[in-house]
């Protein structure tokens, strides 16, 4: 027997994919759905979190839900920055430098950077007005300037630098695993310490093969749907102890 709160889910979903509760909209709030529904507001509650997970409708707490549209999908068959892809799919999007410092490179950095002296910073990338992805980008030293004069709220740091020293960014190589929210990561997400969140490890380098960074990027679960297309004659989905390294697949890996 499907479980009421299963049976709004569907129909709020429904009325979504339709068109009749439009991107950016608000859904109605929980009191008027139990009216609607005949339910208890506790039900409603379950429904609009299946949603939420599903990445129809935003997540935050204590206001009427945003519808975000259909399910968000980023796919790793193309390079694409955060902000080209979300601009490409009709989101609003924004960005926020929370703290940049240079400093000695350490661990494997110097290893996949080549660089003694890195720019580390952290930036918030928000979807539809809510915090999604924290980015922790690490710089090697030739670019470094170019990063330095970029505004806090840069919304496209790919686009900047090819606009102010045409950079491009060409290859990448993305690894990826779930991680629990650290506490900086929950008070910058706004979700609880410990939450899973879906961790994205990636190097990238120009077409010349000279890398340009390296990041760790978690996104806050019920953002982000990664894809990958792929084929039995394409290169397959290399799995790692403890990672999971992509090359291109039709897999779904929702965060």
């Amino acid at each position: 027997m499907v479980a009421r709160y299963e049976l709004i889910a569907d129909e709020l979903r429904d009325e979504i994919l339709s068109g009749a509760h439009p991107v950016g909209s608000q859904l109605p709030s929980e009191a008027e759905l139990a009216e609607r529904h005949g339910a208890a507001r506790g039900t409603v509650r379950q429904a609009i979190a299946v949603l939420a997970a599903e990445g129809l409708v935003g997540s935050r707490q204590g206001a009427r839900r945003i519808v975000l549209g259909r399910t968000r999908s980023q796919s790793f068959a193309e390079l694409h920055s955060f902000a080209q892809w979300a601009r490409a799919n009709g989101y609003r999007f924004g960005g926020q430098v929370v703290a940049q410092r240079r400093r000695v490179s350490r661990g494997g950095e110097y290893t996949r950077l080549g660089s003694e002296e890195v720019l580390e910073v952290l930036r918030v990338r928000t979807l539809e007005g809510e915090p999604v992805l924290l980015e922790r980008t690490v710089y090697a030293e030739w670019v470094a300037a170019a990063v330095e004069r970029l505004p806090a709220g840069c919304e496209s740091v790919t686009e900047a630098l090819y606009e102010s020293v045409g950079l491009v960014f060409a290859y990448g190589e993305h690894l990826i695993d779930a991680v629990p929210a650290g506490a900086q990561d929950s008070r910058l997400l706004g979700v609880r310490r410990g939450s899973p969140l879906l961790r994205q490890r990636r190097t990238t380098t120009t077409h010349e093969g000279r890398p340009v960074e390296t990041s760790d990027d978690r996104y806050r679960a019920g953002s982000v749907a990664f894809s990958i297309r792929n084929s039995i004659g394409a290169n397959p989905l290399v799995r790692q102890a403890g990672d999971l390294r992509f090359r291109a697949g039709e897999h779904m890996f929702e965060s």
